[in-house]
């Protein structure tokens, strides 16, 4: 019964997304649903889009083992990126008028400053599409009883076919039922989980010192790591299309930013119910501790009934699957954008349109081969948002508020950022190779302005 209730509800999605693309005529239809999303579905569908297999897989799996240091990075790194998104970023945005992130690179900065960003962004997604691949397989896996890749090649050709057929109308309502299912299956499990343990007071007295502690130590080692754990997805998650898509696809300035704020609300109170019934599961049945990721799923299986084993896998695959088409569209729309039109103007709206649908399939099939070969949901997702932090956030960010800035800075800064992060990571050093990175960027804007400048001045 579980099996075909799962199954029912993944051929309901394909349902949904043939249903959507009656409404898809132009590429804005598909890349941002014709900007006309009312609040409800704008805010659920950002909410859905990054409430996805690490909230629920990774996040309570990292808590259990670390406690709240653990988790700075997802869920309250995330909700900060949301915040600020809705601060600072999603009006000025919003009232450019365009389609991807990048081409506001190449208003601000040119055409080369755009199409560099086009090619560091479309990898920037691989990682995180690879998480949720892997997440909905290992889901399957368990609630099917397949092998790991009949699974993760079923979802993806799910995936795939109902975020081609409907594009940004297909997610947005599916997200929107999505999201009800998540926070009604979630609240329903935490509320039994709730009344097995006794409440809170049970759980603080087992958990080891310090496990609630929100703050690190006092060293400047620790200080660091935790500065980086909040700008991983707190800063690295801003510069990113699928981001940006949510903020262009409301109604209106006012609705996008109200949207984005709700969302990031929405995040940070529901993402703590996985931590709190992951916390339940390592208290109540410490043996589900050693499958890892599979804490919570397994509990459900082995300890709930069948009513809410339906109600927590229909929550935990429809997180997933929202996450999944969000970030396989993301980059396929970079792609077409302004990679391909960006060597061919001439391209017609039906042209590029059908462009990033094709962008949709490979990119989904590059994700696939990095899923097999993956192994933790959190790591992967981690990966992804230091990627874009250190080659997009300081150019971006600077570009929005910093007038100096120019093309050859913001050149620089994204190669800096992105070398020097690398470089970090490849030689191990001591504190996070991200916060070299951002370093670097930082830098190479600033070396950008100043060479410019003086130039000029030698010029003259």
């Amino acid at each position: 019964m579980l099996a075909f209730s799962i199954l029912a509800y993944l051929l309901a999605n394909l349902g949904i997304g043939l249903w959507a693309s009656r409404r898809i005529s132009t590429t804005q239809d598909f890349v941002l649903a014709g900007r006309r999303l009312p609040l409800v579905l704008a805010a659920s569908a950002t909410f859905a889009t990054w409430f996805g297999s690490e909230t629920i897989m990774g996040a309570p799996t990292e808590f259990v083992e670390h406690g709240i240091l653990g988790v700075i990075e997802d869920p309250f790194g995330a909700s900060l990126c949301l915040l600020l998104v809705g601060l600072f970023f999603a009006r000025r945005f919003y009232k450019m008028n365009i389609i991807t992130f990048c081409d506001f690179f190449r208003i601000r900065y040119g055409r080369q400053a755009e199409l560099l960003s086009a090619i560091l962004i479309i990898p920037s997604y691989f990682s995180w599409i690879a998480a949720q691949l892997l997440a909905m397989g290992i889901v399957l896996k368990v609630v099917l009883g397949w092998s790991l890749m009949t699974c993760i090649l079923g979802s993806s050709v799910i995936v795939v076919f109902y975020t081609i057929w409907g594009g940004m109308w297909s997610i947005s309502i599916t997200d929107f039922v999505q999201t009800i299912m998540i926070i009604v299956g979630l609240i329903i499990v935490a509320a039994v989980l709730y009344e097995k343990v006794g409440g809170f007071t049970p759980l603080i007295e087992a958990a080891p010192k310090g496990f609630f502690r929100f703050y690190p130590d006092f060293t400047f080692k620790a200080s660091v790591e935790y500065f980086a754990a909040w700008i991983t997805i707190g800063l690295g998650s801003i510069p990113q299309q699928d981001v940006f898509q949510r903020v262009m696809s409301a109604k209106s300035a006012s609705v996008s930013v109200k949207a984005t704020l709700l969302s990031s609300l929405m995040y940070l109170t529901v993402a703590l119910l996985p931590l709190f019934i992951g916390l339940c599961g390592h208290h109540l049945y410490p043996e589900t501790d050693k499958d890892g990721q599979l804490i919570i799923p397994n509990m459900v299986l082995q300890h709930m009934s069948l009513p809410l084993q339906i109600i927590f896998f229909g929550a935990l695959v429809s997180a997933i699957l929202s996450t999944t088409s969000s970030a396989i569209m993301a980059p396929a729309a970079v792609l077409g954008e302004n990679i391909f039109k960006f060597f061919n103007p001439a391209l017609t709206d039906q042209q590029l349109l059908r462009i990033i649908r094709w962008g949709v399939v490979v990119i989904t099939g590059i994700c696939i081969f990095m899923a097999v070969r993956g192994d933790s949901i959190f790591d992967l997702v981690a990966e992804s948002s230091a990627f874009s932090l250190v080659s997009l956030f300081v150019p971006l960010a600077a570009g929005l508020y910093w007038k100096a800035t120019n093309e050859i800075g913001c050149i620089i800064s994204m190669i800096a950022g992105l070398v020097a992060w690398l470089l970090c990571a490849y030689i191990e050093t001591e504190y996070p190779p991200l916060v070299y990175g951002l370093l670097a960027s930082l830098g190479g804007m600033i070396v950008g302005i100043l060479w410019e400048r003086i130039f000029l001045q030698k010029i003259v």
